[in-house]
């Protein structure tokens, strides 16, 4: 279980804060001197150097949209210039992109975040520019929604890249896209001209997210543990019957694949800061405002419950909660977990996804007067993120071109890096680790600093 500090602050992080900034531009200074623009994105490190891994192309916007979250943070505008340059150059094929399920990763974090900086004020507003990002997100939310399957109790999910019987988890970060497209007014145009609303897909998809790769201790079946997920969720793709939990990169669909829990943590929580922008009246067509919010509500504290719970007391998980050498490592829940050993890795990424889940859980409680709750899930954040803002999980290295250490990407096919004379993957970064951290420093930064709260929808006021 995490030992949660009840002290920390927000205010408490900015040294820490300060020198990962300093350290990732560098990282990214080097990565951007040594890569090629419209290359295959680099996806994890191998002994210190970033390299492309040939899957789906999904880690893209995590290199450029960090650009941007540099710039965020430290107003150096050769990053923000930089940032602008690559998603013009580079990143419209991903808007576009018909065989994916990460609209959400590409689109939002690099057209989304410069929509987002003009909105709030940080660069200058220029109309073709504006329209321009405005115009990839309406097609990028559009092209995401169409990739549909529907269930047979109603509703439906946007189907991962292995086909229309597979929802994965991690798919409800992705709704970002439909939220962002939905916010510009735009819709989905169906056969016959049949507009498709995009807020009912997320609401939708949402739903049978937490429907089906979600338990809540409620007796579903043998392996029911409040708060567990499935990375993915297995239909009859003829009548939409939902069949059983799968997995591509957990250890069993009976486990938890911990970086999918983080997805599922994160994606609620923005969500449910998003579902409170909308006025009721969109909302009553879907449900109604009090039934979806319940939903994914629940949704997000049973999984950061269980976050809190199944992680050693640094707040960094393993892998996944039932990944077989664990045994072998005693009680590891009652001590910090150990990035060095030679049995199971550590996955530092999926806590860097799961600290920001955990503060803004935090933040929608307090809108609804939880705030003893909130407190737990706000300092459990606050606690995970001190811990990656340090050694061993901060990479002080300046020949590494990593800035968060200790991650894995896909432990079954095993393609981490395992250096010589170790067993299991250690020591190496992966472009959605370091994009998340950055992501999760800007949003505590602001908080310290009492400026504008940051989202992926841009400024709610």
């Amino acid at each position: 279980m995490i030992g949660i500090d009840t002290q920390i602050s927000a205010a408490d992080l900015l040294p820490d804060l300060d020198r990962m900034w300093q350290a990732s531009g560098d990282r990214l200074d080097r990565i951007e001197a040594r890569w090629q623009s419209g290359a295959p994105s680099p996806v994890f490190t191998v002994d210190g150097r970033y390299q492309a891994r040939g899957w789906t192309e999904w880690t893209q916007g995590f290199q450029y949209g960090s650009l941007l979250l540099q710039f965020d943070a430290t107003g150096d505008e050769r990053h923000l210039n930089l940032g602008r340059e690559r998603t013009v150059t580079a990143m419209a094929p991903h808007v576009t992109h018909t065989g994916v399920h990460d609209h959400g990763f590409n689109n939002v974090s690099t057209y989304g975040a410069l929509l987002r900086l003009m909105n709030e004020g940080r660069i200058d507003e220029n109309p073709w520019e504006r329209e321009f990002y405005e115009l990839a997100l309406k097609v990028s939310g559009a092209v995401q929604a169409s990739r549909w399957s529907a269930t047979r109790k109603g509703g439906g999910y946007i189907y991962s890249f292995n086909g229309p019987q597979s929802l994965f988890v991690d798919t409800i970060r992705s709704c970002r896209a439909l939220a962002m497209a939905h916010r510009l007014g735009h819709a989905l145009m169906g056969e016959r001209d049949e507009p498709i609303s995009l807020l009912k897909r997320v609401v939708d998809h949402a739903t049978a997210t937490a429907t089906y790769s979600i338990w809540y201790g409620e007796d579903r079946d043998t392996y029911d543990i409040r708060g567990r997920t499935a990375h993915e969720s297995l239909f009859n793709a003829n009548n939409g019957d939902y069949r059983a939990p799968s997995t591509q990169q957990g250890y069993s669909p009976f486990s938890t694949w911990t970086r999918g829990l983080a997805w599922a943590m994160c994606g609620f929580s923005e969500q449910l800061e998003w579902l409170a922008t909308l006025p009721d009246v969109d909302l009553d067509p879907h449900g109604g405002r009090q039934a979806i919010e319940s939903v994914f509500l629940n949704a997000a504290r049973a999984t950061c419950d269980f976050y809190i719970d199944h992680t050693p007391t640094c707040g960094v998980p393993y892998w996944d909660t039932g990944a077989p050498g664990l045994m072998q490592l005693g009680d590891y829940l009652s001590v910090p977990a150990d990035p060095f050993n030679d049995v199971e890795p550590v996955d530092s990424s999926a806590a860097a996804i799961a600290c920001q889940g955990l503060i803004r859980l935090a933040a929608v409680l307090d809108t609804r007067g939880q705030s003893d709750d909130a407190a737990r899930y706000r300092q459990a954040g606050l606690t995970t993120l001190r811990t990656l803002l340090d050694e061993p999980y901060l990479s002080t290295d300046n020949q590494h071109e990593g800035l968060l250490l200790h991650t894995v990407y896909h432990q079954p096919n095993g393609w981490d890096y395992i250096p010589p004379g170790c067993n299991a993957p250690v020591g190496e970064s992966c472009m959605w680790g370091d994009y998340h951290l950055r992501e999760a420093a800007v949003y505590v930064g602001r908080l310290a600093k009492g400026e504008t709260y940051y989202t992926f929808f841009g400024p709610t006021n």
